[in-house]
Parts: structure tokens; C-alpha cells; sequence
């Protein structure tokens, strides 16, 4: 489905009194998530091991961990 018609869909979906807030917000995760899926496909990914190490040395880094 094309951007457009997406966002056209999901528009319609949401209850009549969503804010531009709400609106924005679920256009936001809705790209977010397609963005991902399209990561997926091209085996643009991290492993769960591979992300906790790059957390923990972001947190050493930053003094937030200490061990």
C-alpha cells in the first residue's frame, strides 16, 4: 500500500475524537514500524546479544553503569 493510502486508512480507523496529536502519533509508529519490516528484509538487524553489549557500553560510557 502506497504512503498515502496508508496514512489515508489508518486516518479513518482511529476513533472521530482523535487529536492531531493522536493523528501524528500513530502516523509516527505506523512509519516506524514499516521502516523496521523493511530493515527486516534486508537483514539490516542487530542481534538481542549484540544490542544489550552496545546498551551496556553506552550506559558505561555515559556513568550510568557502574560495575
Amino acid at each position: 500500500m502506497k504512503p498515502k493510502s496508508a496514512a489515508l486508512a489508518l486516518i479513518k480507523s482511529l476513533p472521530e475524537r482523535s487529536t492531531y496529536e493522536d493523528i501524528q502519533y500513530h502516523l509516527y509508529v505506523r512509519e516506524k514500524i514499516e521502516r523496521g519490516l523493511e530493515a527486516i528484509k534486508k537483514g539490516d538487524v542487530v542481534s538481542q546479544q549484540d544490542a544489550e553489549k552496545k546498551v551496556s557500553q553506552w550506559l558505561k560510557s555515559s556513568g550510568r553503569l557502574r560495575r
